[in-house]
C-alpha cells in the first residue's frame, strides 16, 4: 500500500464541520427512537416533553443553531492508517484548529477552562479537545466526533468489580448509577457501558459507546440481550422524559467491552442526554 498524503487543512476542515453538524444536526438514530417512544408514552407530559424535544431538534436543523445551550466539550475518536501522512502542519495542531473555528465561526458556546481547580479560567475557544488516537491499518482517518454536555457527564461513574461480582453485580452498578442519576441528566438518555480493560479503559469503552448510534446492537449476542434487559428495566424506573414521569427514561443502552485481568471486572458508565451529538467521516 502506498503511503497516501492528507493536507493538514483537509483534517482541520473535517473536524470543524463534523462538530458543527452534530451540534446543529441530531442523529436519525435519536430522532427515530424519540418518535417511537412518543408514541408508546404513557404519560401525556412526557408526551408533551418528546414532542417539544422533537420539535426543538427540527428547528436546530432548519436555522443551523445548536440543539442546546451546552455545546459540551469536544471529543474524537480517531482511527490513524499507518500509510498516511500529514502534509503542511501537524496532525494534532489540526484537529485543536478545527476544534477552535467550529466553536468561534459555528456560534458554539465555549466552556472549556485552562486549570480544572486552580485557575478555572475560560482558554476562550473550547481547546484542548479529549482525543483518543488508534493507529490502524491503511491510508485513511476515520474521525468519529460528538460534543460532550456535563450536565449528563457529571451523573456518569466508574467501579472496580472483581470477577466475584459476576453479572448481577454489573447489571446492579449500571441500574444504581442511572437511579442516582435520576431526572439530573435531562432524560431522555443514551447510557454507555464500558466492561473491561483497566480503570482508564473502561471508561474510554464507555465515552465511546456513547457515541454508537443507538439503532444497533453489540455484535456478541449475550452483551446485546444484555443491552435490551438494561434498557427495559431503566426505563421501568419511572423517571420519563425530562424527569416529569413516564416509562421513556433512556431511548438506548449501548455497551462496549474488552479484555481484562483475571482479577480484576472494571464497569463504567458514561451518561449522555437526550442530545446525543455524534457525527462520523472519513478522509
Amino acid at each position: 500500500m502506498e503511503i497516501r498524503k492528507i493536507s493538514a487543512a483537509t483534517v482541520t476542515d473535517t473536524v470543524a464541520k463534523l462538530l458543527m453538524e452534530c451540534n446543529y444536526e441530531i442523529g436519525c438514530d435519536i430522532s427515530n427512537a424519540l418518535e417511537a417512544a412518543r408514541q408508546k408514552e404513557e404519560s401525556p407530559v412526557g408526551r408533551e416533553v418528546l414532542a417539544q424535544l422533537m420539535e426543538n431538534n427540527r428547528i436546530a436543523k432548519e436555522e443551523q443553531i445548536p440543539i442546546c445551550q451546552d455545546t459540551g466539550m469536544a471529543v474524537l475518536f480517531i482511527e490513524y492508517g499507518d500509510h498516511v501522512v500529514i502534509d503542511g502542519g501537524s496532525f494534532p495542531e489540526a484537529v485543536e484548529e478545527g476544534v477552535r473555528r467550529a466553536y468561534r465561526e459555528g456560534y458554539l458556546r465555549k466552556s472549556v477552562v485552562s486549570d480544572p481547580v486552580i485557575d478555572r479560567v475560560n482558554t476562550g475557544d473550547n481547546t484542548p479537545a479529549v482525543v483518543y488516537t488508534d493507529i490502524v491499518p491503511g491510508n485513511t482517518i476515520s474521525i468519529l466526533a460528538g460534543g460532550k454536555g456535563f450536565g449528563s457527564e457529571n451523573m456518569s461513574a466508574i467501579r472496580m468489580l472483581t470477577p466475584s461480582y459476576g453479572m448481577e453485580g454489573v447489571k446492579d452498578f449500571i441500574l444504581d448509577t442511572v437511579r442516582k442519576a435520576g431526572p439530573n441528566p435531562c432524560p431522555p438518555i443514551v447510557v454507555g457501558v464500558g466492561i473491561g480493560g483497566t480503570f482508564d479503559k473502561a471508561a474510554q469503552l464507555a465515552k465511546k459507546a456513547t457515541l454508537r448510534s443507538i439503532d444497533t446492537r453489540n455484535p456478541d449476542r449475550r452483551y446485546a440481550a444484555l443491552e435490551e434487559e438494561l434498557l427495559e428495566r431503566i426505563n421501568e424506573m419511572g423517571f420519563g422524559p425530562a424527569g416529569l414521569g413516564g416509562n421513556t427514561t433512556a431511548l438506548g443502552v449501548n455497551i462496549e467491552t474488552y479484555p481484562t485481568h483475571i482479577a480484576g471486572m472494571p464497569v463504567a458508565v458514561n451518561i449522555c442526554c437526550h442530545a446525543a451529538r455524534h457525527k462520523s467521516a472519513t478522509i
